[in-house]
């Protein structure tokens, strides 16, 4: 990842990005192809891997605990729901400048992004710059604006739930990691698998619960298919370009976030850099990103029905499932 762009290279990017001709050969709304491998680490309850051709790679593994439930002692809020926990970690190796503590910073953006999309229910819309971590989430479905019923991760209100601890790594950066972390854990929540349990009432008000062994008798994470994925808008000149590289990333002057579920509704945003966006270009990309973010979430959607089916033939045939997992190149 480069830390300094000569006056000679900014030029050539802004001049090709306003002829529609990136450095790399594609225009200005052409996405890099995304290779993405689920069930890449068998000791989680659902993992997967996202990698854009030639640049970022992210490995997502989400591992489900019981817990107890977290309730707001001042409204009472959240005794009927299970927790999602975030935590994104940029590798020393995906980077010189994330060597030390150089990724600090953006560990805990896309950190707090991530919580704010995937399980709170605020409707509130803010604006962030690219050194702060404030996201937004506007809510348009029952389960909140990360799409995921929290209500059904509940075991026994007030007393004991799921947690899923979604846990991202980022491998090697290529530009546009916001998109693949959330592809990537799109992706490893689709993969996931929840034990099933059975309540018991004890009677006086009490209550126990116990966790059945079968392996085969799981549940999936209700919600999942209204999770939203992010599309980064890149604003360079008086255009905008989608899947930056690290290069175009260092010409960038102001920078959208764009949150969208399947159905196309807004579930969040976040501007980052310190330039301005006329209000006429901001509706536009706020519209591309979410035609582009629908595109995507089919695309996805896609490769994990194939690639879950073709495991399941090969169970059914009695063949093993052979994965790369993490140490493919």
């Amino acid at each position: 990842m480069p830390s300094l762009i000569s006056p000679a290279e900014r030029d050539y990017i802004l001049k090709g990005i306003e002829c529609n001709i990136r450095a790399d050969g594609r225009q200005r709304p052409d996405y890099r192809e995304v290779i993405l491998e689920t069930g890449v680490i068998s000791q989680t309850s659902g993992s997967a891997r996202v990698r854009l051709a030639g640049g970022t790679d992210v490995l997502v593994s989400v591992k489900a605990d019981i817990g107890p439930v977290l309730v707001d002692p001042e409204t009472g809020e959240g005794a009927d729901k299970g927790q999602i926990i975030c935590n994104v970690e940029c590798a020393p190796s995906a980077s010189q400048q994330f060597e030390g503590r150089g990724a600090d910073e953006l560990n805990n953006e896309l950190t707090q992004m991530m919580t704010r999309f995937l399980s709170h229910n605020t409707t509130s819309l803010t604006s962030a710059s690219s050194t702060t971590a404030p996201s937004s989430t506007t809510s348009h479905n029952s389960n909140g604006a990360g799409g995921i019923n929290l209500s059904k991760l509940c075991i026994i209100p007030g007393e004991q739930c799921w947690i899923l601890y979604v846990d991202a790594l980022v491998l090697d950066y290529g530009g546009n990691l916001v998109d693949a972390v959330f592809m990537g854990t799109r992706a490893a929540i689709f993969d996931t698998r929840i034990p099933k349990t059975e309540v018991q009432d004890l009677g006086d008000g009490n209550f126990d619960f116990e966790v059945l062994d079968d392996a085969e008798d799981t549940e999936i994470v209700e919600g999942r298919e209204d999770m939203p994925i992010c599309v980064t808008l890149n604003k360079i000149g008086a255009r905008h370009i989608v899947d930056a590289s690290p290069l175009e990333e260092l010409c960038t002057e102001a920078k959208l976030v764009v949150a969208v579920n399947r159905s196309g509704e807004l579930c969040g945003l976040q501007k980052g850099q310190d330039g301005g966006i006329e209000p006429s270009l901001l509706l536009e990309m706020i519209q591309f990103g979410k035609t582009l973010g629908q595109t995507l979430i089919k695309q996805l959607d896609a490769k994990i029905k194939a690639e879950a089916d073709a495991d399941m033939v090969k169970r059914q045939n009695g063949q093993p499932v052979v994965k790369l997992g993490f140490f493919a190149q």
